[in-house]
């Protein structure tokens, strides 16, 4: 994958107390400027993953780098890790805990010592990427689903770092709530923010990342999205399945409707705004 390593797990491996290894001997760096999107089954080691690169675990074997430098787990190295490298947790209310959204999400800036104006300033241009800046005073208990998630991540935001690291962000989204939130996710990136997403949702990776990390039982596979998840073998060896908008492309071509240059749709909407515009019946 291009682009110089922002923070990279060196011959990593991990086992909880009293279980076997989740991970052995990984080799895996996050690209600065790319949006990756980290894939694989319910117990593949998604999360364990997350956490080893943002420091919330440290690695059993092997070492965690930023910028080329190894992490030291003392108090000066973890902040310079956290104001690196943000996780945000898939269960919101795991990551809530203030009373006010605004409270909440000043408490990162804060603990950094940071002048008033300058949180201040943090929490406002957090809560703006998020497009929640109307809820800056809401009660967090009264938020619903899909604010309580912008919410936490703009907990994160505000901490300015350079690698924002989501674990499953739109699990538990209805459709317009996913929507609205890629949609920040999109700015967050314009604004120059490298994303790192968890998910088992072939559709989604194919459509949001511009590379891809497939977990399989002999480790992560990275590359590009379009290419790994063009590779039926990988895809059986992580227990995955094809990505809709392949098979629809696929589909097309073999009938002569789509040129071999021509971008496919990748959602359903997609695909009826090209059929409407071609004037494609079913």
């Amino acid at each position: 994958m291009p682009g110089s390593a922002v923070v990279e797990l060196v011959g990593a491996g991990f086992a909880y107390e009293d279980g076997p290894p989740v991970l052995s001997g990984v080799d895996f760096a996050v690209p600065e400027g790319r949006a990756l999107a980290v894939l694989g089954r319910n117990g593949s080691g998604k999360t364990t993953l997350l956490r080893l690169l943002s420091g919330g675990l440290r690695c059993g074997s092997g070492r965690l780098r930023v910028d080329g430098r190894d992490v030291a787990y003392d108090r000066k190295g973890l902040t310079r890790l956290r104001t690196t490298v943000q996780l945000v947790v898939q269960d919101p209310d795991d990551q809530l805990f203030a009373a006010s959204v605004g409270q909440d999400v000043s408490f990162g800036p804060m603990n950094l010592g940071l002048p008033e104006d300058e949180v201040r300033a943090r929490v406002r241009d957090a809560l703006e990427a998020l497009d929640i800046a109307a809820l800056e005073d809401r009660p967090t208990h009264l938020l619903s689903y899909g604010q309580r998630k912008r919410a936490a991540i703009a907990g994160a935001v505000a901490m300015r770092p350079r690698v924002l690291i989501l674990d499953e962000p739109t699990a538990g989204l209805d459709p317009h709530g996913q929507e609205r939130l890629l949609a920040a996710l999109d700015g967050l990136r314009a604004a120059g923010t490298t994303v790192v997403m968890a998910t088992h949702d072939v559709d989604l990776a194919l459509r949001w990342a511009d590379d891809a990390a497939v977990l399989t039982p002999d480790g992560p596979r990275t590359g590009p999205v379009a290419e790994l998840l063009a590779d039926a073998g990988l895809l059986d060896a992580a227990r995955l399945r094809r990505p809709w908008a392949m098979s629809v492309a696929r589909l097309l071509r073999a009938r002569g409707l789509l040129g071999e240059g021509e971008p496919a749709p990748c959602t359903p909407e997609e695909l009826d705004a090209w059929a409407a515009a071609r004037g494609v019946r079913g």
